[in-house]
Formats: structure tokens, sequence, C-alpha cells
């Protein structure tokens, strides 16, 4: 299968959920964007390693990586592997040059420890075909009217799932760009899910 190379693009707390982040990786070559929730340890741990801040103790993924390197392995990629109900699964490839070996991760720890190795993260075409997140740029009169209405659709009780569940496929692709523009990858990410439930 084809691997696509990405990129850690930012990571924003979430504003729904308390001790959630949002983590947001790229393709490299392209523009769709790959939403990943994570809790508020996972997010530490990638935080801390992309600040280059050096913690008073080693981290459980500093831990890793004087274990791998005292026992002469070494990575050489992070792989987001799958995708099932709505949850990411990953893949750690380490090799002691005599056999290679593939370690099943959270994408978040997949991605710390990667982090601390500087090694490429991929994922395949499918799972970013089916989860990424592609933003259409206009900027036209109507569509900020339109996107009104939605908001004021959404000024309802209940859930958000609950509150997007009964619009148009349109006004949700007008949604999902208004939440790229304004960098809620969080509410994005729920937004491309509905929309996928649909197809």
């Amino acid at each position: 299968m084809k691997k696509i190379k990405l990129e850690i693009l930012g990571l924003s707390p979430s504003q729904s959920q308390a001790g959630s982040f949002a983590l947001v990786l790229g393709e490299e070559l392209g523009n769709r964007r790959l939403p990943i929730i994570i809790g508020v340890f996972e997010a530490q741990a990638i935080a801390v390693q992309i600040e280059n801040i050096i913690p008073n103790r080693p981290m459980t993924h500093d831990l890793f990586k004087s274990f791998a390197d005292g026992m002469n392995y070494s990575l050489k990629e992070i792989i987001i592997s799958d995708l099932k109900e709505g949850i990411f699964y990953a893949k750690i490839v380490c090799t002691d040059n005599l056999r290679e070996v593939e370690v099943d991760a959270r994408p978040s720890d997949a991605i710390a420890i990667g982090l601390r190795f500087d090694i490429p993260i991929y994922t395949y075409e499918a799972i970013l075909s089916e989860a990424g997140i592609v933003s259409s740029s206009s900027t036209d009169e109507d569509e900020d009217e339109e996107q009104d209405t939605v908001r004021e659709t959404l000024q309802t009780k209940g859930s958000f799932k609950d509150q997007i569940r009964d619009l148009s496929f349109d006004e949700l692709q007008k949604m999902l760009d208004d939440a790229l523009s304004k960098e809620d990858y969080e509410k994005a990410a729920k937004i491309r899910d509905e929309m996928g439930r649909r197809n």
C-alpha cells in the first residue's frame, strides 16, 4: 500500500471536552489534514519534545528511547496504520539490523516516541481519504450569510453530534470549512465523521 508522509501541524486544546487535545497531522505534499483527538498526558508528552523541554525525570517515552538505545534497536518510522469505528491505530517499525519488527501502539504514544527518535510519520492513502479533511478556501458573502444561518440553527439544546445530524451535506461542508479556517480541528473531526457516516 502507498504510504503518505505526514508532519505535525499543531496541537490545540479541546474546546468541548476537558482533558482532550486535537493533534493535527498534515500530508507533506498536499493540503489534507488528519486531526486525532488525544488525552492531556499524551499531548504533554508530545509538546515537551516539540518544545525541546527536558523534564526533571524521564517520561515513559524517554524510557522507551533509553531502552531501545541500550538494546541496539533503532526506529525506522511511525505508521498510522488503521482506522476502525473512529479510532486510529498505529505501528512503530523497529529494527536491530537483522530483523524488522512492527509494534502496535496508540498514535499519540507512537508519535511521542517517534519525535524522540526523529523519524518520519506515515499513513496510508485509504486512511487519509476516509478521515482526512480538506479546506476549500472561499470568501463569498453569500456563503458567510449561510454559515451564520447554520450557526443560529445550532443554538439549540443537545450534543453537537445531535445538532449536526439534521443538517444538509452542503451545510456540513460549510461548517467544516468554517471550523478549519478557525483551526477548530476537534469540531472539524466531528463534522467529518458525520459526513463520512452518510457516505
